[in-house]
């Protein structure tokens, strides 16, 4: 708390209401999160879910291949499930706080007349959840590279590629993520599981668990305009290196267009969320939907 503190007191942070909007909500969403059971068995559920989630993936592809784990596919299939924890994290984390505050704790209207920026306090909410995803990555990759020997190298490991990749892949994950969480605001019924909803279908589309080419020729265009999908392809490649290349979707494409695309990925879904975040909120004040509860 004293360091929490010490942050929100810094000058710097005192006069960007942005920047303390969004460093107030990081410390309240992680308050959230992890408050809800004693630190032992936070961080037994941390572990246990994510590893129990793999496990399935893992027992289905054994049953289907009589266990062959030394072909390349399972790296790929394994690396893909791994890596989109982080999809479902951020996504349902930004979108999750509106509901969150308006139908559990009931202060959306009391953050709405506050002064602070709205947009940054959505992003601030996800970064608990964006964190304990990163938690559960590293564990679901270490654990696959001590039980199932998944080919991957600390020392051959592209890392700016791995670490640039991901950076932009969560920021447009953040950007639909807001979106999500603005068109909540403006949804009187049925928007519980709509974080949700999205980032199950980007689960089919994006490559996690399958190749592309699997895909009907008429359902590939969708895959093609997912961020996810270049995401999950440039973090392979720099986590499998040379191996990573052997799957054709999108091997025509360098590393650096990967990324490219990824950024452009980027910047128009912040953009989009900001634009379309305002309007939501000005409807929703409209409509009297800030404070609404539906009691279900």
């Amino acid at each position: 708390m004293a360091l929490a503190r010490r942050v929100f007191d810094a000058p710097r942070v005192r006069r960007h209401d942005g920047l303390r909007s969004f460093l107030v909500a990081a410390w309240l969403g992680w308050q959230i999160e992890s408050n809800w059971a004693d630190p032992f068995l936070f961080a037994v559920y941390t572990i246990a879910r994510p590893l129990a989630s793999v496990l399935i993936l893992v027992v289905m592809y054994a049953v289907i291949t009589d266990s062959a784990f030394g072909q390349p596919i399972f790296p790929y299939i394994y690396l893909g499930n791994a890596l989109y924890i982080l999809v479902g994290q951020v996504i349902t984390g930004v979108s999750w706080a509106v509901i969150d505050d308006r139908e559990h704790y009931r202060v959306a209207k009391y953050l709405h007349t506050a002064p602070i920026d709205g947009y940054a306090y959505l992003f601030g909410r996800g970064v608990a959840r964006l964190l304990i995803g990163t938690i559960s990555v590293l564990i679901v990759i270490a654990f696959g590279m001590v039980l199932f020997r998944l080919p991957i190298r600390l020392d051959t490991v592209d890392w700016p590629l791995f670490l640039f990749s991901t950076a932009l892949g969560v920021a447009a994950l953040a950007g639909l993520g807001a979106i999500m969480g603005a068109w909540t605001m403006t949804m009187a019924r049925h928007f519980w599981s709509v974080g949700e909803a999205v980032a199950g279908a980007l689960y089919l589309f994006s490559g996690a668990i399958f190749p592309l080419d699997l895909l009907p020729a008429w359902l590939r265009p969708l895959g093609f305009a997912l961020p996810v999908t270049y995401w999950l392809e440039a973090a392979r490649r720099a986590l499998l290196g040379p191996q990573a290349h052997g799957f054709p979707t999108l091997a025509g494409l360098t590393n650096a267009q990967l990324l490219g695309i990824l950024a452009a990925f980027a910047v128009v879904l912040l953009v989009s969320s900001r634009l379309f975040y305002g309007r939501a909120l000005h409807a929703a004040k409209e409509r009297g939907l800030i404070d609404i509860e539906t009691g279900y």
